[in-house]
């Protein structure tokens, strides 16, 4: 049988004045064996009633009462069974209630005598959770009646032999007995004041027991909170460190950090940001948000305009900010900032900063978005100031292994860029000097040698010196452009005559039947670009030139220019040829870069001309990229150059002269361009 109600409520609605006070277990305890105590030590044969809330605590006094049954035949013990207890009538009565009774909540001892009463009647103040959490069964807390009133304790003792009637209706004549011998006429009206301690408690020292007990546990829960805090601490500190070491990447460790310390804090809000000294402006990555409050994420943060940002800045120290609203600093702020701080809601500010030796890193914020403004108590902020240096050392770490791994990478570049230039210099020096030799030999050896043999060895001697003047020229060129020692002369140029300049090359250099047909749409009207005219056709040449090399006699090769926003003109080059595969268009760019090796390639080259052009564009500021579909459907070489601000169209003819000039076909004035042949083998 189940009875839901408590036995405290149906008391105070019988003593309505009456205000239950706060009991610690620990407290109850002593009081119930003080109580139990003085049955023992007195004489008489009283009534006792005694609830448990579960039989594991009846266990521990048990033997209590089986001295106390020696002295009187009216004990009655209640608790919800566990194992072993049951309804029974023994050396006393046992009665066991369901496990979802009201009393499974509640504590009680009744006593009465024909000289004294004593009673205690509580209920559990709520869960366990605080005593869980500190691991401390004595932090449990009652609410209820402790009082040796007479009146009081009678009716106490009534609704309890109520109770055991109906779990075991067998009871009923023990119960009138023990209702005739002990309970006399409830008077009408019960005490109506709160007596905690009464006077006529017929032992006082019982009284100052309670208390001493009472103030210790405070004291006990006071040292637990510290304890529990100082742990809270350690343990998100630890959280913090294991973040560090399973993980150097900055954006999972600001994770971490912000999670628990949203988590542990409680905080409606809570952010992380990095940020320098100078910033105008944060963009907020990392937050805690609880249940309906407002997200920031993603949100542009106010630095310079925030004065409790700039409060931190100058004081390099943490600062609480009670009640924003009404701050002077944000009244007197734009209004930027004050929009910022109403949309975001926030009440109640903590700023803590990220310092690495001094030096600002980043910021901790907390934010209370309630209606009411709160605060974080010194140990709270202590707390974060312990996560934000963990912060910081975890993002300085971050950043040197991030350089760390950076200056790896490059000086493994470095050590291919070695193996690479020595392979492809030893094979590219190796040949030409071969062939060279092997044509002078014949030529000193062999005096009787035919005019058109001996003028076939002085082509072929000539053709691979000028392959290994080209080869030099490349590395020069590229290593002038890489550190910087080039002189560039930007002026306003006509990129129709640039195109025919380059094209011209293609032309003179090979021969018409040995050669990919070559459509060239390039508008006269264009307007006019803003270059050095010499590196310019450079770029052009080698891409044609490599586009040449790559695509059979039976392809195509074509080139367009078209402006594109009015700001840059977009030169394409278009071929028939080889191709490259996706995944290398990035790749055939770089330095010695050859798609089938550097010693087994079919064509020849050092792969320096697509890199060469790339630190050519990129001066100026353009862009240079590949497209292609795939190996054997052709590719796509794209750059933009930058449109000159204002040109005239006599301008254009004066420079196009210039260019025409110095970029002459004459073989008096053969510029770098138009001196070598095959000079680009980048794909």
């Amino acid at each position: 049988m189940s009875i839901p109600t408590s036995v405290l409520a149906e008391l105070l609605h019988a003593i309505p004045n009456w205000r239950p006070q706060m009991y610690f277990k620990s407290s109850l305890v002593a009081l119930s064996h003080a109580m139990e105590d003085q049955v023992l030590a007195g004489n008489g044969s009283p009534l006792v009633i005694a609830t448990f809330q579960r039989e594991r605590f009846y266990r521990q006094e048990a033997h209590r009462y089986r001295r106390i049954a020696r002295q009187t035949d009216q004990v009655y013990v209640l608790s919800a069974p566990e194992t072993d207890f049951k309804n029974q009538s023994g050396e006393y009565e046992t009665i066991a209630f369901d496990g979802e009774d009201g009393l499974t909540h509640e504590w009680h001892l009744v006593v009465i005598t024909q000289q004294y009463a004593n009673c205690l009647i509580c209920r559990e103040r709520a869960s366990q959770r605080e005593s869980q959490k500190n691991g401390m069964d004595s932090n449990r807390r009652f609410e209820g009646i402790w009082t040796s009133d007479q009146g009081v304790c009678e009716e106490a003792a009534k609704i309890l032999l109520e109770r055991i009637v109906q779990y075991r209706p067998e009871l009923t004549e023990k119960v009138n007995t023990a209702k005739s011998l002990y309970l006399q006429e409830v008077p009408e009206e019960l005490p109506t004041g709160p007596q905690q301690f009464p006077t006529n408690n017929p032992d006082p020292f019982v009284n100052r027991l309670v208390n001493y007990l009472q103030v210790g546990q405070y004291k006990l829960m006071k040292a637990y909170r510290a304890i529990a805090s100082q742990e809270q601490k350690e343990r998100l500190i630890h959280l913090m460190t294991v973040a560090i070491r399973r993980s150097l990447d900055p954006q999972k460790i600001l994770e971490v950090a912000v999670e628990q310390l949203g988590q542990v804090l409680g905080a409606c809000r809570s952010i992380i940001y990095r940020c320098g000294e100078a910033d105008e402006t944060a963009t907020i990555t990392h937050e805690y948000l609880r249940p309906k409050i407002p997200t920031v994420q993603g949100e542009t943060w106010l630095l310079q305009q925030n004065p409790f940002f700039q409060t931190v800045l100058e004081t390099r120290e943490s600062l609480l900010v009670k009640e924003v609203a009404n701050h002077p600093s944000l009244e007197e702020s734009p209004q930027s900032m004050q929009n910022l701080v109403k949309q975001a809601n926030i009440t109640s500010w903590l700023f803590v900063p990220v310092l690495y030796q001094g030096r600002l890193i980043g910021m901790v914020e907390l934010h209370h978005c309630g209606t009411v403004p709160d605060e974080w108590a010194k140990e709270e902020i202590a707390l974060v100031e312990a996560v934000a240096n963990q912060v910081g050392v975890a993002l300085i770490q971050a950043e040197s292994y991030a350089s760390l791994e950076v200056l790896n990478q490059q000086l493994e570049e470095l050590d291919n860029t070695r193996s690479n230039l020595v392979a492809i210099t030893g094979h590219e020096l190796r040949t030409p000097l071969s062939t060279i030799q092997i044509c002078l030999e014949s030529l000193a050896s062999e005096p009787d040698m035919s005019p058109e043999l001996r003028q076939v060895m002085l082509n072929t001697a000539l053709a691979d010196a000028e392959r290994m003047r080209t080869l030099v020229q490349d590395f020069l060129t590229l290593s002038q452009l890489e550190s910087g020692r080039v002189e560039w002369n930007p002026e306003p140029l006509s990129m129709y005559e640039c195109v025919e300049l380059g094209v011209s090359h293609i032309r003179s250099h090979t021969v018409q039947s040995e050669r990919p047909n070559l459509e060239v749409s390039v508008p006269e009207n264009l307007p006019l670009v803003q270059a050095d005219g010499e590196w310019l056709v450079e770029v052009l040449t080698k891409l044609l030139d490599n586009a040449n090399k790559f695509t059979s006699v039976e392809g195509e090769i074509a080139i367009a220019v078209q402006p594109i926003a009015n700001q840059m003109l977009q030169v394409t080059i278009t071929d028939t040829g080889r191709g490259i595969e996706p995944n290398r268009l990035e790749t055939v760019f770089d330095r010695f870069y050859q798609e089938e090796g550097a010693l087994q390639r079919t064509t020849g080259g050092t792969g320096l001309g697509l890199a060469i052009c790339r630190q050519i564009v990129q001066r100026w500021h353009g862009k240079i990229w590949a497209e292609s579909e795939g190996k054997d459907k052709g590719s796509q070489f794209h750059f933009t150059i930058p449109i000159a601000r204002s040109a005239s169209q006599s301008k254009s003819k004066s420079n196009s002269k210039s260019v025409s000039k110095s970029k002459s076909t004459g073989s008096s004035h053969k510029t770098k361009s138009q001196s070598r042949k095959g000079t680009n083998s980048k794909q």
